[in-house]
C-alpha cells in the first residue's frame, strides 16, 4: 500500500490519517467541523519513543548515556516517530493500522504500530512499541492540537481534577516535587493515577471527553489557537526519571479514547 493520507468515517464524524505526515491525525471533522488545528505540524501527532523533553536530550539506557538531537534546545522533544513516513499496514471504511521502524538517531531496532478506530461517537487510538532486539526505556503518547474555538464561537473550556501537578522548572521540566494543580495557563504535566479524564467543551457546539488508562496528562494552552491535551505513559523527562522498559515478551502499549456529543 502506499502512504497516501487515509480517511476514515462513522456517521457524521470523518478522521484523515497522515501516514507520510508523522503518522498523525490530520483532521478530526464531526458534523462537519473541524476540531483539530490545521497545518502540517498541528492535527494529532504520536509522541514515539519519547513525550515532551528529555533534558539535555540525554537519558540512561542501561549503563550507556544516550544523546538524541537537540531539536528544541536545549531539550529533545516528543520522539523521532512525528518526522518519520509511518507504512499503512490495513485501512477500512473506519480503520486503519499505520507502523513505523524506529531508526536512528533511536539506538535500538523496534516496531511502532499505532492503531486509529472511528465509532460515530468516538475516536480510540492505541499505540505499541515491540523491541527486535533488547530492551530499551521508551514512552508513548499523543500531541492534539484541538481548535480554541470552532468556527469563531466561544472559546473552549478544559475541565479536570488531577490529584496533583508536577513543579515545573525554569527549564520547563519536572523538578520532581508535586504540587496542588493550579489555575493555567498551562504548560505542566499532571497525574491521574485513577486514568487520564479531561473534558473539553466548546459552548453550545461539542463536549469532547480525552480518556486513557495512563495516568500522566500534559496540558498546553498557552497558544491563542489551540489547546494540546497530550495523554502519555509517563511524565516530561521520564525516560530518566520513571523508565518504562520494552522488552522482548512485553511491548509497551497504550490507549487513548475521545468520546463526544453534541450540545
Amino acid at each position: 500500500m502506499s502512504n497516501e493520507d487515509i480517511t476514515l468515517t462513522a456517521g457524521d464524524a470523518e478522521v484523515t490519517v497522515a501516514p507520510a505526515n508523522g503518522g498523525r491525525i490530520g483532521s478530526l471533522r464531526i458534523g462537519g467541523v473541524e476540531l483539530l488545528r490545521q497545518g502540517a505540524k498541528f492535527g494529532c501527532f504520536p509522541m514515539v519513543p519519547w513525550c515532551g523533553r528529555i533534558r539535555g536530550g540525554r537519558f540512561l539506557d542501561g549503563a550507556t548515556v544516550r544523546q538524541m538531537p537537540l531539536n528544541s534546545p536545549p531539550h529533545a522533544i516528543h520522539g523521532t516517530a512525528r518526522d518519520g513516513a509511518w507504512r499503512i499496514a490495513r485501512a477500512g471504511k473506519d480503520e486503519a493500522v499505520i507502523t513505523y521502524d524506529l531508526v536512528e538517531p533511536w539506538p535500538h531496532p523496534a516496531r511502532v504500530t499505532h492503531a486509529v478506530t472511528l465509532a460515530e461517537d468516538s475516536l480510540t487510538l492505541t499505540m505499541s512499541v515491540e523491541t527486535y532486539g533488547s530492551s530499551f526505556p521508551a514512552q508513548v503518547g499523543w500531541h492534539p492540537w484541538f481548535n480554541r474555538s470552532l468556527d469563531g464561537g466561544d472559546d473552549v473550556r478544559v475541565d479536570f481534577a488531577p490529584a496533583w501537578q508536577e513543579e515545573r522548572g525554569d527549564d520547563h521540566l519536572p523538578t520532581g516535587r508535586r504540587t496542588e494543580p493550579k489555575p493555567g495557563p498551562w504548560d505542566d504535566c499532571f497525574g491521574m493515577p485513577d486514568g487520564v479524564d479531561v473534558t473539553l467543551t466548546w459552548p453550545g457546539r461539542i463536549e469532547l471527553k480525552v480518556a486513557s488508562r495512563e495516568e500522566w496528562v500534559v496540558v498546553y494552552d498557552e497558544q491563542e489557537a489551540a489547546v494540546c491535551v497530550e495523554p502519555q505513559t509517563g511524565p516530561p523527562n521520564g525516560l530518566n526519571t520513571l523508565p518504562r522498559l520494552v522488552t522482548p515478551i512485553e511491548p509497551l502499549e497504550a490507549t487513548t479514547t475521545w468520546s463526544w456529543r453534541r450540545l
